[in-house]
């Protein structure tokens, strides 16, 4: 938002797509898949806005323990999920 003020961006000229560009993360896609290990039911302000219309598994295996067979069967869980990306 600093940014944006020292451009001097009028409010009105703000869109998603311009506020997308002054992110931290303007040159990496937004995750399509969001893992939270260790049981934890919350995304700790990690990528709010790019996660948007990401899809959530979370999971009881702490991170250390997180291995190739568990991100198979998240990536298996992600697979059947039906994306509509905010529309109903």
């Amino acid at each position: 938002m600093r940014k944006l003020l020292q451009d001097n961006v009028k409010p009105e000229e703000i869109t998603e797509e311009l506020f997308s560009q002054y992110l931290y993360t303007a040159d990496i896609p937004d995750p399509d898949l969001i893992i939270r290990t260790g049981a934890e039911m919350r995304t700790s302000n990690f990528l709010l806005w790019q996660g948007a219309y990401s899809e959530y598994y979370f999971t009881t295996t702490l991170w250390p323990a997180f291995n190739e067979a568990e991100i198979e069967k998240a990536f298996e869980i992600y697979r059947q999920r039906d994306r509509r990306f905010g529309g109903l």
